[in-house]
């Protein structure tokens, strides 16, 4: 385990040169790996879920939070003592009291959280490249748990592992998604677009300087390099403006993202989940709202400056 400094903190993290892919295989040769989700072939890789469980030592359990909580009575009596319980996420077993997601005694319970895409995970695996990602250990119950945990994370693909706990992974992922990562970013989208539409400036005009050159250019220049050497490396006109309106932004925003994490600390983010991703209208309501957004001007807009791409 290395220790690196950010930002002045010096932090544990694991890397594949200290923990090997090859390590990773002599940790998991004997154990018997089941995924819970999706993507599988029927008649080659795909079983029901209880013959699944049955056959596995690890099992991993990569449903969504809604379908976790309607497939734990199913899963729970294939926990039998020795195996690993792992998840991507903390949900089910922070918000315990609401899932029902308690998991016994005599099993180890672990998680591996990337930090991004299962698609990109993959993607980035198959070139030789990963995502980082965040590891926990709630349930050591066969002093083995640290070892298949590290093993599943680099197995899996992850540039780095860095540790947290359950708890932390959920707060930070619930406050990340509904805020820069998802939420905050639609919402400065759609705000940006519509104030230069209604200054009359096109559609392409206000795209393009709202969304294309963020994503096609900006971003993987800070993702690279970070944003102060993007600042030194734009003119003086766009250094002194982002400079005087970084902190302003900053200011407005920052009760809204202390709000967001309460918000996700109290269960109120997850009661709402739950409550919304139980109603068997869900998917019916939820096309509408994508509808709405799919169908507005910001987003027809996009669809045509994408299909412009060189």
């Amino acid at each position: 385990m290395a220790q690196i400094n950010f930002g002045g903190v010096l932090e544990n993290v694991v890397t594949r040169e200290e923990f090997t892919l090859e390590k990773a295989r002599e940790v998991l040769k004997n154990e018997t790996v089941a995924v819970i989700g999706d993507g599988w072939v029927e008649g080659d890789n795909l079983f029901e879920i209880e013959e699944a469980c049955k056959r596995a030592t690890i099992i991993q359990y990569l449903l969504s939070d809604a379908g976790q909580i309607a497939s734990w009575p199913v899963i729970k009596p294939f926990l039998t003592k020795g195996k690993a319980l792992y998840f991507s996420h903390g949900f089910g077993i922070t918000f315990h009291e609401k899932t029902g997601i308690v998991p016994p005694a005599d099993v180890d319970v672990i998680l591996v959280a990337p930090k991004g895409s299962g698609t990109s995970l993959r993607r980035l695996f198959v070139n030789g490249k990963g995502l980082n990602s965040s590891y926990a250990v709630f349930q050591d119950a066969t002093g083995n748990a640290h070892n298949r945990v590290l093993a599943l994370g680099i197995g899996v693909g992850s540039g780095y592992l860095f540790e947290t706990d359950f708890k932390k992974e959920v707060y930070s992922d619930l406050t990340g998604e509904r805020g820069i990562l998802m939420g905050a970013l639609a919402g400065l989208f759609e705000a940006q677009f519509n104030i230069l539409r209604e200054k009359g400036h096109s559609p392409s005009e206000a795209f393009n300087e709202t969304v294309e050159e963020l994503t096609q250019s900006l971003m993987p220049l800070v993702a690279e390099n970070g944003m102060d050497w993007m600042f030194a490396n734009t003119s003086v006109t766009a250094q002194r403006g982002a400079l005087d309106w970084k902190g302003k932004f900053r200011d407005a925003t920052a009760p809204v993202f202390r709000d967001l994490y309460d918000s996700v600390a109290s269960g109120k983010e997850a009661a709402r989940v739950i409550a919304e991703g139980s109603k068997p209208e869900y998917r019916e309501n939820l096309e509408k709202e994508l509808k709405e957004i799919r169908e507005s001007e910001l987003w027809q807009a996009g669809a045509a400056v994408r299909k412009l791409r060189p």
